[in-house]
C-alpha cells in the first residue's frame, strides 16, 4: 500500500527519522507513537507528500485516496452548514444530483429523447453510487459524534474549534478514504461520541494511522503501534497494551545490550590507548581501531517513565465534608443544564464526574469553585481550601513571567528548591524553569498551569480536563503526582486511562440528575453496559431506570467438572511448552553477553531475530494459558 524505505528528513540539521523503515499494509489499524517533539504529526505531512524526504524511497500505490484529519483544519472559515460539510464527502453524488435537477428542469419545456437517455444513465450511475442513500448516511455519522437534528443545518463557523472537528471527521469518514490518517482525534470529544467512532473505526474497511494520547481508544482501534524512537520507526504487532508488555522486554534487552557494549568498547578503548605508541602491537592497535569504527552502535534505550518523588502534602486538614450541597439549579437561557442536584464531597474522595458534554459537568466544578451563579444550597465544610483548574486558566499565565517565578510567585510557601523539585516533576529541570511563558506550546502551558494548581496548599481541587495537550509522559506524571497528593479531588475528564488509576468513586448526571456509583471507573463501565443490555431486553413498560446507581450483581455458574477435566490437561501441555520458550530465551539472553558474540554485527542481528521469534512464541503461550485459567475459574 505504502513504503517508506531508509527514509530520512529533518528540519535545520536536526534528524527527525534517519534510514527509517515502515511498510503500511491494506485494513491495517496503526497507532503512531513517541514522545512530544519526535515528528509524529510531521511523518503524516510526510505521507501526504505535503514535506519532502531528503533521502530515502517512498512508495504508494497509483490513484491511492488518503484522508488527512489534522488541528489545522479547525482555522478554516466556510459558511457551508454542518450538513453540507459532511456532504461533501460525496462529490461526485452531489454533482450527479444537480446534473439530474437540471435535466429534469429541461424536460418540463424540451422533451427530448437525448435528454431522457441523458436522465437514465445520471439516475442509473447515481443508484450505483447508493446517492438515495447518502443524506442518510451522513445524518447517521453527524448524530453518532454528537449533534443534534436541529444542529444540522446550522453554519460551521458558529460553532466551536471542538465541534468544527467534528463536521470534518465526519466528512473524513464518509469519504471513506484507502487510507485515513486522523491527528488526536478524540481530543474535544466526550465519552459517548469516543466509544461511538471507536465502534465505526473497528469495521472501517480501509487502513487508518491515528495520533492519540488516549491509551484506551488505542488498545479498542489498533491492531499496531508505531513508535517513533531514537529516529527509527519501531512496530509492536498488537494493540496499546501489547505494545507496552513488548516495549518493557526490548527495553530490557536493550539495556543490557547496550550496557555489554559500551563495556566492551571502553575495553577496547582502553587497549588502543595503553599500546598506541608500542610499535610491536601497532597491527593489534589498528585491528581494533577498525573494528570500532565498524562496530554497529546500539543505543540506550529511550523511557517514558514517570518518576516523581516529591508528596504533595496539605498544611491543614478539613473536616470529614468538603462540601455539600442540595436542590441546585442551573439554565443558561432558556437551556436548563440540571435541576434539584444534590450532593455530598467526604475527605478523602477522588471523584470523577463522567458523561456527555452538555450535561452540566464543568458548571457543576464552577459552581463549587464559586465561579457561577446558581440556585439551590450550597455549603462547604470546615477549613476548606479548594484549587481550580480548567483549560482558561492557561489565559491567566503572565507570558513575560519565566515558569519559575510563576509557579514560585503563587506559592510563596515554597522554598525556590521545593519549586524547583515540583517543575521537575512536571518535565522541566536545570535552565528550562527560566523559560518565559509565552515561548511555551500548549502543552508546557498546561504543565505550568497544572504546577500551580499543585502547589497552591489546597486540601480540595477541582481539575476540568486536565491531561488536554498533554502527552502520555506528562500524563504519567501527572497521575503519579495526583497518588501523592493527600487532599480530596473532583476531576472532570474524557481521559479512560486517567480517570480509571485515580478515582474511586465515579458520579454522571442522567435526566437532570445526579447519581454516583460507588466503585472504580472500570467497575462503572461494565455495570454501565450490563445495564444496557438490561434496559434492551426489559419489556417496554419497564425500561425507565430511577435512583442511585448499586453494585452490580454476580452471576453464579454451575461447575463442569468434565470440561475442568480436560482444560486441566490443556494448562499441564502449556506450561510443559512455557518452561522450554523459557529456557531458550534464557539461552539466548546469555548468547548476547558473550563479547565475541557482541563484536560481531551479523551475529548479533541472528541472535535478536531469534529473541523476537522466541519472545512472541512465549506471549503467545502465555496468553493461551490465561485464557484457560479464565475458563477453568468460570467453570467453578
Amino acid at each position: 500500500m505504502i513504503s517508506l524505505q531508509d527514509i530520512n528528513f529533518g528540519f535545520g540539521g536536526n534528524y527527525l527519522y534517519q534510514d527509517a523503515s515502515w511498510h503500511i499494509k491494506p485494513g491495517e489499524r496503526i497507532g503512531l507513537i513517541g514522545q512530544n517533539g519526535r515528528g509524529k504529526t510531521t511523518l503524516l505531512r510526510v505521507i501526504t507528500g505535503e514535506y519532502g524526504i531528503e533521502s530515502g524511497v517512498i512508495s504508494k500505490q497509483n490513484n491511492m485516496e488518503i484522508g488527512f484529519l489534522n488541528q489545522d483544519l479547525l482555522s478554516q472559515e466556510t459558511d457551508a452548514t454542518i450538513l453540507e460539510m459532511a456532504m461533501q464527502a460525496f462529490s461526485r453524488q452531489v454533482e450527479l444530483e444537480k446534473e439530474i435537477d437540471e435535466i429534469i428542469h429541461q424536460l418540463e419545456t424540451n422533451y427530448h429523447e437525448d435528454l431522457v437517455h441523458k436522465l437514465g444513465d445520471k439516475q442509473h450511475e447515481f443508484e450505483n453510487l447508493d446517492g438515495y442513500n447518502i443524506r442518510y448516511k451522513a445524518e447517521q455519522v453527524l448524530e453518532g459524534l454528537g449533534f443534534k437534528t436541529a444542529d444540522l443545518n446550522r453554519p460551521v463557523k458558529e460553532f466551536s474549534g471542538g465541534w468544527r472537528m467534528r463536521a470534518m471527521l465526519a466528512q473524513m469518514l464518509l469519504k471513506k478514504p484507502e487510507l485515513l490518517m486522523l491527528d488526536e482525534p478524540t481530543n474535544h470529544l466526550d465519552l459517548p461520541t469516543i466509544q461511538w467512532i471507536e465502534e465505526y473505526l473497528q469495521g472501517y474497511p480501509g487502513a487508518i494511522i491515528v495520533i492519540s494520547h488516549d491509551r484506551y481508544f488505542l488498545n479498542n482501534v489498533c491492531n499496531k503501534i508505531v513508535e517513533i524512537s531514537n529516529k527509527k520507526f519501531n512496530i509492536y504487532p498488537g494493540n496499546y497494551d501489547f505494545y507496552m508488555r513488548e516495549k518493557a522486554e526490548r527495553n530490557d534487552l536493550q539495556q543490557r545490550q547496550f550496557a555489554n557494549q559500551q563495556q566492551y568498547i571502553k575495553e577496547q578503548e582502553k587497549f588502543i590507548d595503553r599500546f598506541r605508541a608500542k610499535a610491536s602491537k601497532s597491527t593489534a592497535v589498528q585491528s581494533r581501531v577498525k573494528m570500532l569504527d565498524k562496530l554497529d552502535v546500539i543505543d540506550a534505550p529511550e523511557s517514558d517513565e514517570a518518576f516523581v518523588n516529591m508528596k504533595f502534602k496539605v498544611s491543614k486538614q478539613p473536616g470529614k465534608v468538603i462540601y455539600s450541597f442540595s436542590h441546585l439549579y442551573k439554565k443558561y437561557g432558556t437551556q436548563e443544564i440540571f435541576r434539584n442536584i444534590s450532593g455530598e464531597i467526604l475527605r478523602g474522595d477522588k471523584i470523577a464526574l463522567v458523561g456527555a458534554n452538555g450535561l452540566g459537568k464543568s458548571t457543576l466544578l464552577k459552581i463549587l469553585a464559586k465561579h457561577t451563579d446558581f440556585e439551590g444550597k450550597l455549603e462547604e465544610g470546615y477549613n476548606v481550601a479548594t484549587a481550580f483548574y480548567a483549560q482558561h486558566q492557561l489565559e491567566s499565565l503572565n507570558l513575560e513571567n519565566n515558569i519559575l517565578d510563576e509557579v514560585g510567585g503563587y506559592a510563596p510557601h515554597l522554598k525556590e528548591t521545593e519549586v524547583r523539585t515540583l517543575l521537575g516533576c512536571f518535565l522541566f529541570s536545570g535552565d528550562e524553569v527560566f523559560k518565559k511563558i509565552k515561548v511555551l506550546s500548549g502543552g508546557e502551558k498546561s504543565r505550568v498551569a497544572l504546577a500551580k494548581t499543585i502547589s497552591g496548599d489546597a486540601n480540595f481541587m477541582l481539575l476540568d480536563e486536565p491531561t488536554n495537550h498533554l502527552d502520555f509522559q506528562s500524563v504519567n506524571i501527572l497521575i503519579e503526582a495526583l497518588k501523592n497528593y493527600e487532599g480530596s479531588m473532583l476531576i472532570v475528564s474524557h481521559d479512560r486511562h486517567f480517570v480509571s488509576k485515580l478515582a474511586n468513586k465515579i458520579w454522571f448526571i442522567e435526566e437532570h440528575e445526579l447519581k454516583e456509583y460507588p466503585g472504580t471507573y472500570d467497575e462503572w463501565n461494565e455495570w454501565m453496559k450490563r445495564r444496557e443490555v438490561e434496559k434492551k431486553n426489559m419489556p417496554q413498560e419497564k425500561k425507565t431506570i430511577t435512583g442511585k446507581a448499586v453494585e452490580p450483581t454476580k452471576v453464579n455458574k454451575e461447575p463442569h467438572p468434565k470440561n475442568n477435566k480436560n482444560l486441566e490437561k490443556k494448562m499441564a501441555e502449556l506450561e510443559a511448552a512455557i518452561s522450554l520458550k523459557k529456557e531458550m530465551k534464557s539461552h539466548i539472553e546469555k548468547e548476547f553477553e558473550k563479547p565475541e558474540n557482541i563484536a560481531s554485527a551479523e551475529k548479533m542481528k541472528e541472535l535478536n531475530a531469534d529473541y523476537q521469534k522466541v519472545f512472541k512464541e512465549l506471549d503467545t503461550l502465555e496468553v493461551d494459558f490465561e485464557n484457560v485459567f479464565s475458563e477453568m475459574m468460570e467453570n467453578e
